[in-house]
């Protein structure tokens, strides 16, 4: 009797132990399975979060450049001699090979020149030879504005022409328009290639650039509200065959996608790009899928080793370790290199950061030692007629040369305040301004110069106040850099002259024209750092400052080569009438 329910006690013991093993590897794999899914899928989704932020960033960067590289453009044709003369002339027989010879150096989608009737005299692309554009946007508000314009217009199509127009004179009368159409859609199908879904949208929230041609001209919200959504059935199976399970962003295509958006620092446009979790998922999922087959196996293996003798079973227990260990291994090395990725990836972030701010700190220092050249210079000379006055005993005239020390002191604080305003336009408000009395203090601020190089100065100016809105320091800025430019200009010359006219029409002009050689490359004379002065009397910044301030104010300054020879600089700034003179003067 008691041997017959032995064997039965042994067997039902047995199978508890086969029941108890498998109910714990069953914990055991569903364990691991959650713990590696939620660990998995944070790294995994970080990681290709932080890969479309960078892609993102390349993207918004590469579309800014396009912009920017493209803006300057209308500036340089505008001046083009040729141009000028074929419209002037109106001779056109040779405009047209000259914009081709111009569109693969600039990169532009074509360009066009218009007559004052807005007619098309030349374009690269033929076909557009006759048409008219008398009542486009950017034909007439080129006309109006004397800076280059930036505008957006959709086709018939969909499509979405991006224009940078200028208007072209001559002397100053207005004979055509330059336009140059830049290349966008070419983005967009290097875009389709890499991420999922990317779109541009302007200041009002209307997409302009997007990989989905659909979306054209639509906001965000119904261009993805187009999207046929998955019923519930399709989302419960496709739920139940995602481990991951990762909350959306939004909706694309029925599938959930991550959204990311970056800001582009021109006219209000915003980049947004939609990226779906499959990388994500594939990734995790075959992680578990591994494990889940590691546990089958094992499982399977632990059935197997519970049936044979203990020998057996140890050697299935050596085989399974050296199984996980491989394993391990495996995911240590490649957690090993996604953090080695993500360390260069971080390096080359800081060094990309720390050479922008390197690059903007040499440039305002540059600038800085430029414009305060002048004022210490002068600071110096007053100092050295101070000491020679004390030593006369004549302390009243060192008192006065001690108070436009003190002027120009005053003077070095506001060149400072405005070169911090150099890359921060438009946020001083303006007042208005005698130009005949800017001029008497910046040649007041240069009498130093010309008295130690014995220049010859020749004046005009008008009775009357000649009255412009401004902020008077900068225009003092800008007559001081002229002036020096001339004084600079006649080194060479035995008998150096500079004259200064100061003329009220349309327009207040004021005109710098000095006895030297004259200027070379006209073209580039505006361009930051170009100088051809000797090394240490100059870094090239002057003419570029004066330039944007002069936009800033609504004017323009221009240079050309005197027909006597000689540079002639001219300053054009809007003039004010007389109620408004009345208005301020109020």
């Amino acid at each position: 009797m008691d041997s017959e329910t032995s064997p039965d006690r042994e067997t039902m013991s047995n199978t508890w132990r086969i029941r108890v093993v498998v109910v714990i590897l069953i914990v055991l794999a569903v364990t691991v399975v959650s713990v590696t899914n939620k660990l998995l899928t944070d790294r995994f989704t970080e990681s290709t979060r932080n890969r479309a932020e960078l892609r993102l960033a390349l993207y918004s960067g590469n579309l800014l450049s396009e912009l920017r590289q493209n803006a300057i453009v209308p500036q340089l044709l505008a001046r083009d001699p040729e141009l000028i003369n074929a419209l002037n002339s109106q001779d056109y027989t040779a405009s047209t090979r000259r914009l081709i010879s111009f569109v693969d150096e600039i990169g532009a989608a074509s360009l066009m020149l218009l007559d004052i009737d807005g007619r098309t005299v030349a374009a690269t692309d033929r076909n557009r030879l006759g048409s008219t554009h008398r009542a486009e946007g950017y034909f007439v508000d080129a006309i109006r504005s004397s800076a280059t314009l930036f505008t957006v217009s959709q086709r018939e199509t969909g499509a979405y022409v991006f224009v940078y127009s200028r208007r072209v004179l001559s002397g100053s009368d207005v004979i055509g328009v330059i336009m140059v159409e830049v290349d966008l859609q070419k983005f967009e199908s290097a875009w389709a290639g890499i991420s999922d879904a990317v779109i541009v949208t302007d200041s009002t929230g209307t997409i302009i650039l997007t990989t989905e041609p659909r979306w054209r001209g639509r906001t965000e919200e119904v261009a993805l509200a187009r999207q046929t959504p998955q019923n519930a059935i399709q989302r419960a199976i496709q739920a139940t065959a995602d481990w991951t399970a990762l909350p959306p962003d939004a909706w694309l295509q029925g599938e959930a996608v991550m959204r990311l958006e970056s800001r582009i620092p021109f006219r209000g446009w915003r980049m947004a790009s939609f990226t779906t979790y499959a990388s994500v998922r594939e990734r995790v999922n075959g992680v578990l899928a591994l494990e889940i087959m590691g546990f089958a196996i094992l499982l399977a293996l632990t059935f197997y080793a519970l049936s044979r003798r203990t020998a057996l079973r140890m050697a299935l227990f050596q085989r399974e370790s050296a199984e996980l260990r491989a394993l391990n291994i495996a995911l240590q090395r490649e957690i090993a290199e996604r953090k080695r990725v993500q360390e260069t990836l971080a390096v080359a972030e800081q060094t990309l950061e720390q050479s922008s701010k390197l690059a903007a700190l040499g440039e305002m220092s540059a600038a800085v030692s430029h414009e305060l050249n002048q004022p210490l210079a002068a600071m110096k000379t007053y100092l050295a007629g101070a000491r020679l006055l004390l030593r006369r005993n004549r302390p009243e005239e060192a008192l006065s040369s001690f108070g436009r020390i003190d002027d120009l002191i005053e003077r070095m604080g506001g060149i400072t305040r405005q070169l911090k305003s150099y890359a921060r336009k438009g946020q001083e408000a303006f007042s208005p301004v005698d130009m005949g009395t800017a001029l008497a203090s910046s040649l007041s601020m240069m009498e130093p110069q010309l008295r130690q190089r014995h220049v010859q100065i020749t004046r005009a100016v008008p009775d009357a106040p000649v009255m412009v809105m401004g902020d008077r320091l900068r225009i003092e800025q800008v007559m001081v850099n002229l002036l020096r430019n001339a004084i600079d200009a006649t080194k060479s010359e035995r008998q150096p002259r500079v004259e200064v006219m100061l003329v009220a029409g349309e327009t207040a002009t004021l005109t710098v024209r000095d006895n030297g050689p004259g200027i070379e490359d006209l073209d580039a004379l505006f361009e930051p750092f170009y100088t051809t002065k000797q090394p240490g009397d100059g870094v090239g910044l002057g003419l570029a400052i004066s330039s944007g301030i002069v936009n800033d104010l609504g004017g323009r300054l221009t240079a050309r080569n005197g027909q006597a020879g000689g540079a002639v600089f001219e300053l054009q700034l809007p003039i004010m009438d007389s109620d408004e003179s009345k208005e301020a003067a109020e």
